[in-house]
């Protein structure tokens, strides 16, 4: 056992369950979620051993889905030592071959902003995120205790999207991508380049996984991760090789 392993077991967590609200993702139903106790010291390090266990963040809050009727929301993570290209992954890398990146501290950048608030207006009107304010922007994205990139995409010497993503002891976790949503990038599939390229970085960096969020096997907005192979699926208190139903 490491010594981070000990120290993570030498001081228990509180966590809390919030109020039900409407579900995000799946029309009709209700969802909680279990929360980290905001009070709680948190550091990367803790955040490592959270999110092996099905964990995420969204700014300084750790959270999993734990609703009272429904467990379809599965964390999962991707292998990326046994990742291997489809053939439309591969047109998409090669669509953007000329696109390179840039690690950029996670701090507030105008131009990044900009290209965030078109994406979020065009991408989920309607949804609550339409509203783009840059004062909760770097709140939602990034955190006080996290290692925390922001991978800058640019093309000619020109942001055109950013991979914010977070190091984690045993590989990277996606977790929001946003870009210039004007037609002729639209076609060019840059959410898919984001985690090819997130993958690539994890292998670079001789690391072992990438932690996707959760897959919801009847939501489009979340199954898609399907694409990427082969996931792990945490539930049960364990990860998986397969989602639940398919042992």
């Amino acid at each position: 056992m490491s010594n981070m392993d000990q120290e993570f077991q030498k001081k228990p967590i509180n966590l809390y369950l919030s109020a039900e609200h409407d579900c995000s993702y799946l029309p009709g139903r209700q969802a909680n979620s279990l929360f980290v106790d905001p009070e709680k010291e948190m550091s990367a390090d803790i955040y490592s051993q959270l999110i092996q266990q099905g964990f995420r963040r969204s700014g300084n809050y750790v959270y999993t889905p734990y609703c009272k009727k429904c467990h379809d929301c599965i964390p999962i993570r991707l292998n990326v030592r046994k990742f291997a290209l489809s053939r439309s992954q591969k047109r998409c890398k090669n669509k953007n071959k000329s696109v390179t990146a840039e690690a950029k501290e996670a701090v507030y950048d105008e131009t990044q902003y900009q290209i965030y608030a078109e994406y979020v207006t065009s991408r989920h009107p309607g949804g609550g995120m339409d509203e783009p304010d840059n004062d909760k922007y770097l709140d939602f994205l990034t955190s006080k205790w996290s290692d925390t990139t922001f991978f800058e995409f640019q093309e000619n010497g020109q942001a055109i999207g950013v991979a914010v993503t977070d190091i984690v002891e045993d590989g990277l976790s996606a977790v929001y991508t946003f870009f210039d949503p004007a037609p002729e990038y639209q076609k060019r599939s840059l959410g898919v380049f984001s985690i090819l390229w997130q993958i690539e970085e994890a292998q670079r960096r001789g690391m072992k996984w990438l932690y996707l969020g959760y897959w919801i096997k009847d939501c489009h907005k979340m199954n898609y991760k399907d694409n990427y192979q082969p996931l792990e699926y945490y539930y049960n208190h364990l990860w998986h090789d397969s989602p639940p139903g398919l042992l």
